[in-house]
């Protein structure tokens, strides 16, 4: 009699552990809205009948989306389903790239090369929908950068502050999660302030230029202009 052939990687069956059985569940129930947004977690007592599984399981399947940010936990009141955005997932990775941009340095250049592209591209949907209100708001924000043009720190924040606000004109929340998310990464993990010095006069000009042109719904000179801004820029980003 043929013996049957041993099993394959593809068809093995991997047993799953109790506490993920309980994580899909829950994600289930908050995904069909069974557990709203701002809504308590059942006890880890309900949890237990419902599921028909022990405490460990419950507590590590909580702690688990504790972790993800679906939930929070808070020591002495119920547990509660957290408001889920753009912003807060993407914030959630803030350790992970610092450990990586840390630990790799060559993925400081990877990151300039993807805001440089993705900047291009939010400048140009902007060039094409910027309002009155949009343009007011880019203006404010570089007048008051070029007051800040002794204080470093505040020079950058109103920097960011620019970017962001270029972003905002897209009205897509992941587009501005993401914007937010790059920046942070570039501004916060490497010491360009050492090296911003001497340069704030070419920023403001090149900040006015890139507004002018939205102002004037010209894409393409916008997208060419945000070019030569990133590509200058991004030779201050050094490592700690």
């Amino acid at each position: 009699m043929k013996k049957d052939a041993a099993p394959t990687g593809q068809d093995r069956i991997v047993r799953r552990k109790l506490s993920d059985e309980v994580f899909d569940r829950l994600r289930a129930m908050m995904a069909s809205g069974e557990l709203p947004p701002g809504a308590p977690m059942p006890s880890e007592r309900d949890l237990m009948e419902r599921f028909g599984v022990g405490r460990p399981a419950v507590r590590e399947a909580l702690q688990h989306m504790h972790t993800m940010g679906l939930i929070t936990i808070s020591h002495g009141e119920r547990s509660r389903v957290n408001e889920l955005s753009a912003d807060s997932v993407l914030s959630r990775v803030d350790d992970v790239a610092r450990m990586l941009l840390s630990s790799e340095p060559e993925q400081l250049e990877h990151l300039k090369m993807a805001r440089r592209m993705f900047e291009c591209g939010l400048v140009r949907v902007a060039a094409q929908a910027a309002g009155p209100h949009d343009i007011a708001d880019l203006r404010d924000i570089v007048s008051r950068q070029r007051a800040e043009t002794d204080d470093a720190a505040a020079f950058v924040t109103l920097d960011m502050a620019f970017h962001n606000r270029i972003a905002a004109i897209s009205q897509n929340p992941i587009l501005v999660a993401t914007s937010q998310s790059l920046l942070r990464w570039l501004f916060q993990y490497h010491g360009m302030l050492l090296h911003w010095s001497g340069k704030e006069d070419v920023t403001l000009h090149e900040h006015d230029q890139i507004v002018d042109l939205l102002e004037a719904h010209d894409a393409d000179a916008a997208v060419t202009a945000m070019q030569a801004h990133l590509d200058r820029s991004n030779m201050l980003y050094r490592h700690h």
